[in-house]
């Protein structure tokens, strides 16, 4: 059994059913820089691009 990384622990959750979210990146300060289109572009969860064995690893 290894150890669970807190660094990817914080950064994206499993859901009930297997999926993976993250939140999106540059939202957590300086909004007020961004435009209105890409504020809303980032609003959604994302998925994660790895192999899902990979991800288990770390989690």
């Amino acid at each position: 059994m290894n150890k669970t990384k807190k660094s990817v622990s914080k950064r994206i959750k499993l859901t009930k059913s297997g999926k993976v979210s993250r939140r999106p990146m540059a939202l957590g300060h300086s909004r007020s820089n961004k435009s209105g289109t890409q504020l809303g572009r980032k609003k959604a969860n994302r998925g994660l691009s790895l192999p899902m064995s990979t991800i288990k690893k770390y989690i």
